[in-house]
């Protein structure tokens, strides 16, 4: 049970990000390694955008989802990252009460939706798979809006009760966040005020998002699974079911983290630890998305080979006159 406020002390208006405790000589590689990472994620999911927008074959929702889901990783990982960069070279590395709680407001709003976009791309492969005659039906461009806009609502009113219940803790003379970001789990701990109710919200809320949307996803891959063993040629099983392996790779990368994050009780007690698994889904995923689904899908080379080669002849014309 944690102390009861003091009405005595003064409420902390601003907190400092420790960060990665390593020694001074470390700091200015992993200031490169992680400006790389996020050089990379700024440079993968803008390229990937931009892609399915000017190619016109590329319009379909499994690209639709994608391009969302782009934007999803450039946004959350611009919410942590550029600040933790600073941080490298700041001496204080402090952020502001209200700068922090609009952090960690967008990062859970983006990290839910996310969660819920994996599950609609699940249904979206479902749907071509199974029952590919009524796919123009079931996944129309309104429906898919609707599955977006469904998704981001379903992230607003997770982001918005947690830092709710965020705004009601106290933090009296501790200001010190033993992470590189504003983390609910990180602020909890040091809130001078039971924190108790917010623990079980928090576990409540991840338990039910994760279930639900895995419960989504493993239930759409079984009725793959089950659709593709029935095709007779082994070269049409691995054609349909290829479709399937960038989504299944980036749903692993994604899932697997969180889980370990937010999903168990207790779990990630020990701060470095914590601090080492919020790297994977914060950067990591969000770098190796669009490597995953450009290398592993055929679709994305063929645009990109045809957008290079396009501004070659556009170039070539231009010399010409």
């Amino acid at each position: 049970m944690k102390r009861e406020l003091n009405r005595n002390s003064s409420e902390v208006t601003e907190f400092i990000l420790l960060g990665f405790r390593t020694s001074p000589k470390l700091q200015i590689p992993l200031f490169l390694v992680f400006l790389i990472i996020y050089t990379i994620i700024v440079v993968g999911n803008v390229s990937m955008i931009i892609i399915i927008k000017m190619d016109s074959r590329l319009q379909t929702p499994m690209y639709f989802f994608l391009k969302n889901l782009s934007c999803l990783d450039l946004c959350y990982s611009t919410v942590i990252a550029p600040k933790m960069l600073a941080n490298f070279f700041s001496a204080e590395k402090k952020i502001s009460y209200n700068d922090c709680l609009v952090q960690f407001f967008f990062f859970a709003l983006c990290v839910t939706v996310e969660a819920f976009l994996l599950s609609v791309m699940a249904f979206d492969r479902f749907s071509a798979i199974c029952s590919p005659l009524l796919y123009p039906v079931q996944m129309s461009h309104k429906v898919c809006v609707q599955l977006v806009t469904g998704s981001y609502i379903c992230g607003c009113i997770n982001s918005v009760v947690h830092t709710g219940f965020t705004l009601n803790l106290s933090f009296c003379e501790e200001n010190r966040l033993d992470h590189f970001f504003c983390d609910v789990s990180a602020l909890n701990k040091i809130s001078c005020t039971d924190t108790f109710v917010n623990e079980i919200v928090l576990f409540s809320f991840s338990a039910v998002i994760i279930i639900t949307t895995t419960t989504v996803i493993l239930v759409s891959y079984g009725y793959i699974l089950s659709t593709v063993l029935k095709i007779p040629s082994t070269h049409g099983r691995r054609k349909t079911f290829s479709t399937c392996g960038s989504h299944i790779a980036a749903m692993s990368l994604f899932y697997g983290t969180v889980f370990f994050m937010y999903a168990q009780p207790g779990a990630m007690s020990a701060p470095e630890q914590s601090k080492i698994v919020a790297v994977f889904y914060t950067l990591i995923t969000p770098m190796l998305n669009p490597l995953i689904y450009s290398l592993r899908n055929r679709d994305v080379k063929d645009a990109v080979k045809r957008l290079l080669s396009g501004k070659q002849s556009y170039w070539c014309h231009f010399r010409n006159h």
